[in-house]
């Protein structure tokens, strides 16, 4: 079809990533966003071969690109284990690219499933998204660890500004080694998270809850509850009662059993690690972690759009050997919507909004019309399904596109 494409005012930085999703994104820009779009693009690539071959700085840069543009949407990338250093013969075992790019950005990850007819939810009672809003500075991300020979002994030690110490004993391993860990967040990361807890509730009218373990920890997980709760009374109460909405603290293994028996429809905050578990377990109960959309905000308003899930490993491992792949590509594609979206309603560019708006249309239509990939299909409860290949779904949706353009 002849189409004049779409300008581009200002840079998007895209980061790409590995194995299967790196095949996924190269189809995605080729495909739906090239012919139809003047992709004005700042790249990096966030591969592990890159990666090593730059001691990880690629990801350091490809961060502060994104702080400087406002926009940036990343493919999923390895975090790499033992396993990984000897298949790739790396250099150093490197932590993990989104935990880099989150810390220097410092905001909060909402993830959300996406609905779509025929693929019902494995809690009958959710009939709509569950917001995942995962704090993503901090915790064990950028944890200090050590194995500890037995006959030690593991201590926390403070210096304050005055050089006086405050030392408290953890363990002292007498008879038998182990591990210690040590964690840290900040107040400033903290007030951050609950600022975009709050505000993106008031945004999308939705209630809030957020989680935490303050009985157990009663003072790293109690400063949390604390902060959340003065900035609340201080700066949103009044904001919530307009907006009939609600915000309420409660115990993680309470709010555990409230989400599985609710209806959906709110917001669940959690810390850093929580989040990361929560969020596949809710994606996975709507339908498949191929399903879910996922953004960092920073406080500042920068925005990192990404897939939630892996690098589709296995399938990769089948695409090397030239065997066919059914690998789903929605949660990828909603990532570049999201960017091009955000980066559209920045410049004010209507028509860039408008296509990232079609182009979602067009995945979903195709999927409750029948056409998917093989993880939907099994779930699928549709009449008429026809299972294509991870190539072909994305030729159904090109056509689509093609319809509504």
């Amino acid at each position: 079809m002849s189409f004049e494409k779409i300008p581009m005012k200002t840079p998007l930085v895209e980061m790409d990533g590995d194995e299967m999703t790196r095949v996924i994104w190269q189809l995605i820009k080729d495909m739906l966003l090239a012919p139809y779009i003047d992709l004005n693009l700042e790249y990096y690539d966030l591969g592990l071969p890159h990666r090593d071959e730059t001691g990880d700085q690629v990801t350091i840069a490809s961060a502060n690109a994104t702080k400087k543009y406002g926009v940036a949407v990343k493919c999923a990338t390895i975090t790499p284990n033992a396993q990984r250093m000897d298949e790739y013969k790396l250099h150093e075992m490197w932590k993990s690219p989104n935990g880099t790019i989150r810390a220097i950005l410092d905001g909060t990850v909402f993830r959300a499933p996406i609905l779509v007819k025929g693929i019902v939810p494995y809690i009958p009672t959710w009939e709509k998204p569950i917001t995942i809003a995962r704090h993503a500075f901090g915790d064990i991300y950028k944890n200090t660890e050590t194995i500890v020979p037995a006959g030690s002994k593991a201590e926390i030690v403070v210096t304050k500004p005055d050089g006086s110490e405050e030392r408290q004993t953890v363990h002292e391993f007498k008879e038998s080694g182990g591990v210690f860990q040590g964690q840290f967040n900040v107040d400033e990361s903290i007030e951050s998270f609950a600022r975009s807890c709050f505000n993106f509730a008031l945004d999308t009218r939705q209630d809030i809850w957020f989680s935490t373990k303050d009985t157990i920890s009663k003072k790293y997980d109690h400063r949390f509850k604390d902060i959340f709760q003065e900035i609340f009374d201080a700066e949103y109460a009044k904001k919530f009662t307009e907006a009939g909405i609600e915000y309420f603290y409660t115990l993680i293994d309470d709010a555990v059993a409230r989400v599985v028996r609710s209806q959906g429809g709110f917001i669940w905050a959690c810390k850093n690690y929580d989040g990361d578990v929560m969020s596949d377990m809710v994606a996975t109960a709507f339908g498949s972690l191929g399903m879910m959309t996922s953004v960092l905000v920073a406080p500042d308003g920068t925005c990192e759009y990404e897939a939630a899930h892996g690098t589709v490993t296995r399938h990769y491992y089948k695409h090397l050997k030239g065997e066919e792949t059914s690998t789903n590509s929605v949660a990828t594609l909603f990532a570049w919507t999201g960017a091009l979206r955000k980066r559209g309603q920045l410049d004010g560019n209507d028509r860039l909004v408008d296509f990232a708006g079609k182009l979602e249309r067009a995945t979903i239509d195709t999927i409750e019309g029948g056409v998917m990939t093989g993880d939907l299909a099994a779930m699928s409860t549709l009449p008429e399904i026809r299972k294509v290949n991870t190539q072909d779904f994305l030729i159904a949706i090109k056509e689509r596109l093609e319809a509504l353009l």
